[in-house]
C-alpha cells in the first residue's frame, strides 16, 4: 500500500496480473506485449505431460544451451580454428568436422547434469551412452544429430541441429537396455526440434501441440518466440531433391518428379535444393511444397538416418498438418533396427504426400 500526494491511497496486489486500484477506477496491466522466451513458452507446455514437475523444461533448456554454444561457434567459423577436418572417422564412415566433434560434446556436456536423462545417441557415437541410466529420476532417452550439414560450413551455407525426445519403455526389461531406449517408433516420441543456424538463429519444436519457432536475440542471450503455430502449406509449389541423381531414382519418384514439372500437380513446380537437410526441411516447412531423399542402386534404404533426421522432422512437419513417409509408409510407424538406420525420405505438405501415394497405386504398388 502506498500513498499519494493527494491523501488518496493505492493498492497494488500481485497475483500474476498486477491490478492498480482506486477509489474511482481499476486498470490492469498484463504482459501480452513482453517477449516470450523459449523457456517459457516450455513450461506452458510442460502441463500436457501428468506428474511432470520441472525436469521436462530442466531437459528441453540443455538442448537449447548447447545450441546458443554452437551458433556462437558456428558466427565466428572463418575467423577461429574450428574449420575443417578432425581427422577422424565417425561410425557412418564420414569424415568429421572440427565443428561436428564441438557439437557432439557441447550437447553432451549440457545434457549430462540433466538427472532425468538416462539414455543418449549421437550420430557420432556408435553406441547409445548412459547418463543418468540407473537414477530411478532419469525417465528420457534424447537422439541428436549434432550439426547436420556440417561439411557445407566452410562455404557459409546453413547447417543445423536436430534432436528427438523418446520417454523410458514401460517394459520392465526393455527399461534395462539402453539400446531399446532408443529403438522405439517415432510415433513415441515426445518432444522434437531442430535448429537452424542461418542468417539468424532460429529453433523450431514440437511436443506434440503444434509447432513453433524461436529465433536467438543475440542481445539477450535467448530464443524468442518469433512463429507459433506453423502451418505448413497444404500444396506448395516447390520440390527440393538432389536430381543428379534423377536417373538413379525409383519409378515412382521419377515419375513423381515429372509430374510436378509438368503441372500435372495442379501447377507447375520450381526446384531449389541447398543440400542441407535442415535448411531444405526449414523452407519446406514456411513455405510448402516437397523434400525428397530417394533410395538408389547404391544406397537402397536410402542416406537419412530414421532416429535422430527422419524421425523429429516427421514429428515436426505432422505437427504442421503435413506428412512424411519413406516412400511406402508413414516414417512415424516404422519400427527401428538399429541405432544408425538408414530411411528414404519424403516430406512436405499433405497435397504433395497423398499426390505420391497416388501415383504409387497407379503403378500397383500398393
Amino acid at each position: 500500500m502506498t500513498r499519494k500526494a493527494d491523501g488518496g491511497v493505492l493498492f497494488r496486489i500481485f497475483s500474476g496480473k498486477h491490478h492498480v486500484a482506486t477509489a474511482t477506477r481499476f486498470q490492469q496491466w498484463t504482459d501480452e506485449d513482453l517477449s516470450v522466451t523459449v523457456q517459457q513458452h516450455i513450461l506452458s507446455q510442460q502441463k500436457r505431460f501428468p506428474g511432470a514437475t520441472g525436469e521436462f523444461s530442466w531437459l528441453l533448456s540443455g538442448v537449447t544451451l548447447a545450441t546458443k554454444m554452437i551458433a556462437a561457434k558456428v558466427r565466428r567459423a572463418g575467423l577461429t580454428d574450428i574449420l575443417g577436418e578432425h581427422g577422424a572417422v565417425n561410425v557412418q564412415g564420414e569424415t568429421q568436422q572440427k565443428l561436428d566433434v564441438f557439437a557432439n560434446n557441447a550437447l553432451l556436456h549440457c545434457l549430462r547434469f540433466r538427472q532425468s536423462i538416462g539414455v543418449v545417441a549421437s550420430e557420432e557415437n556408435e553406441e547409445p551412452l548412459t547418463l543418468n541410466f540407473l537414477s530411478p529420476d532419469a525417465k528420457y532417452a534424447v537422439i541428436f544429430d549434432p550439426l547436420d550439414g556440417s561439411s557445407n560450413i566452410d562455404v557459409n551455407v546453413s547447417v543445423g541441429t536436430i534432436f528427438s525426445v523418446v520417454k523410458r519403455p514401460d517394459d520392465a526389461d526393455a527399461a534395462d537396455d539402453p539400446v531399446r531406449w532408443i529403438l522405439q517408433p517415432g510415433s513415441r516420441q515426445v518432444a522434437a526440434g531442430y535448429v537452424v543456424y542461418g542468417s539468424s538463429t532460429m529453433m523450431v519444436y514440437t511436443v506434440g501441440n503444434g509447432v513453433h519457432g524461436f529465433t536467438l536475440d543475440p542481445s539477450i542471450g535467448a530464443y524468442i518466440l518469433s512463429q507459433e503455430n506453423i502451418r505448413v502449406p497444404r500444396q506448395g509449389a516447390l520440390y527440393s531433391v538432389n536430381e543428379a541423381y534423377r536417373d538413379h531414382f525409383p519409378p515412382p519418384y521419377r515419375g513423381y518428379l515429372e509430374r510436378l514439372r509438368l503441372g500435372q500437380a495442379g501447377k507447375p513446380y520450381g526446384s531449389r535444393y541447398i543440400g542441407s537437410l535442415v535448411a531444405d526441411v526449414h523452407r519446406t516447412l514456411l513455405k510448402g511444397g516437397v523434400f525428397l531423399y530417394p533410395p538408389t542402386a547404391s544406397h537402397p534404404n536410402g542416406k537419412l538416418r530414421l532416429l535422430y533426421e527422419a524421425n523429429p522432422i516427421a514429428f515436426i512437419v505432422e505437427q504442421a498438418g503435413g506428412g512424411a513417409i519413406d516412400g511406402r509408409q508413414r516414417v512415424l510407424d516404422i519400427q527401428p533396427e538399429s541405432v544408425h538406420q538408414r530411411t528414404p525420405l519424403v516430406v512436405g505438405g499433405a497435397g504433395e504426400i497423398e499426390l505420391f501415394m497416388d501415383m504409387r497405386r497407379e503403378m500397383g504398388l500398393e
